[in-house]
């Protein structure tokens, strides 16, 4: 295994340009590649996951070219992909797999759909039992619930179509669902039962189904209606904004080493939630300015003393992936911060829960872990020094835990497991940190 050591931090100043967010990324891939038309996509991640989802849509069919490093012209596929039997892996990206057996289960051809060891750990039952509820043919090719599925043609069974989905496990299936359904052409009415958490999520798949001219009426979080007769339309050209989920380690780093950071590439103007990240740092006391595509993070002096941050306790429902920032910059504020409603973590790409309550353990926090709570205690005196920090191929655990550099050095096992969505992640964070000497 490989590794990174960090130094101890002293300081954090500067800007950094965002990479394009992951969630837009691919929501905009497989909605160009489903339009009528050519779609020109500027500023788009270049990463593991919008790697997988290029892969299978050019093995669907689909015209796919690359203009510059981040910029492509799709050629739209009008509803239907050209390719009636196709085997995809797809590695760990969520994004990429649970629309795609949306989107193919409505397709009359033959698909088998795998990814890594992890993926195949990932419940996927959820979406499967709601596609089967309007004729989807779909057989689980391992343990009944999870990936490897195969996909034969499917025989919808009424005009007007009306499926139920649990929303209380992960968001993606009802985006998958959203995503999918309009190119049936029917009426689409979709009830969600339990409570539907990563609402922003969803919200973020309409604004996207919007751009490409469907629209989606939904009621409370709890029904979403698709008129009949809607169909993807290319919108010509359109710009993937900065990846939210990543402006947080920079606004933490900012919050905690002094700033300012500014990020840029998101701003007041941004459809992700993960923006209200900013929101919470500013509740644990760092000071926050935002513009319409920009925010910075700074922390407020006490005379020439940085003043420490504040415990929260904070419902993250809104914001799952940015929670996970939170959880180590707890490590360096007052009191004990509770991070509540993260039950999604256990079913990423690796148990998040289990996972950062133990690497928070090694720099000497004391953690209770519930099913879906984290408490967070920081030690008396300073971090743990001399720790490694394990991974579990999860690029979220080693970007976050970064910032325990602005107490002891650091060691991070595997940083290149940060390729999933943000490959030039440590040379950026270098960037805007000055280690001591």
């Amino acid at each position: 295994m490989n590794w990174l050591d960090l130094p101890a931090i002293r300081m954090a100043q500067g800007t950094i340009q965002l990479p394009g967010s992951k969630s837009i990324s691919n929501r905009i891939l497989l909605l160009a590649a489903l339009a009528h038309g050519i779609t020109h996509v500027r500023d788009l991640l270049v990463s593991d996951d919008t790697d997988y989802m290029l892969k299978a849509l050019t093995k669907l069919g689909v015209g796919i070219s690359q203009t510059s490093e981040n910029s492509y012209r799709i050629t739209g596929v009008g509803g239907y992909f050209r390719e009636k039997e196709a085997s995809l892996f797809l590695g760990n990206a969520g994004t990429a797999y649970r629309p795609l057996v949306a989107v193919l289960a409505l397709m009359s051809g033959h698909y088998r759909l795998s990814g890594v060891a992890r993926m195949h750990e990932r419940p996927i039952g959820d979406l499967v039992d709601a596609l089967r509820q309007i004729g989807a043919n779909i057989t689980y090719l391992g343990n009944p619930g999870y990936p490897p599925l195969q996909i034969n043609p499917v025989a919808l069974e009424h005009e007007d179509i009306h499926l139920t989905v649990k929303g209380d496990v992960s968001s993606q299936y009802l985006t998958g669902l959203l995503m999918a359904l309009p190119i049936t052409g029917r009426k689409i009415t979709i009830e969600v039962s339990g409570t539907l958490i990563s609402q922003p999520y969803v919200a973020l798949t309409l604004a996207q189904m919007r751009k490409f001219g469907v629209l989606v009426e939904q009621t409370a979080w709890r029904r979403f209606v698709l008129q009949a007769h809607q169909h993807y339309c290319s919108p010509g050209e359109i710009v993937v904004e900065g990846d939210a989920s990543s402006a947080s380690y920079f606004l933490a780093a900012g919050a905690i080493g002094g700033g300012p950071v500014r990020v840029q590439g998101v701003g007041s103007e941004s459809v992700q939630g993960d923006v209200k990240f900013a929101e919470a740092l500013e509740k644990m006391g760092a000071y926050i300015r935002m513009g319409t595509n920009w925010i910075e993070a700074s922390c407020p002096l006490n005379g020439t003393a940085r003043r420490p941050l504040q415990a929260i306790e904070l419902d993250c429902n809104h914001i799952p992936d940015a929670a996970m920032t939170l959880a180590v910059a707890a490590l360096f504020a007052k009191g004990v911060t509770t991070l509540k409603n993260i039950a999604s973590w256990r079913l990423k790409e690796t148990d998040r829960l289990a996972a950062m309550s133990k690497e928070l353990q090694k720099l000497g926090a004391g953690i209770e872990e519930g099913h879906d709570y984290l408490r967070i205690t920081p030690p008396e005196n300073s971090l743990a020094a001399g720790v490694a920090i394990d991974t579990y191929d999860d690029h979220r655990m080693a970007m976050s835990f970064s910032l325990a550099a602005f107490g002891v050095p650091v060691r991070i096992n595997d940083p290149d497991c940060v390729k999933k969505t943000f490959p030039e992640y440590f040379d950026q964070f270098k960037r805007i940190v000055c280690f001591k000497e």
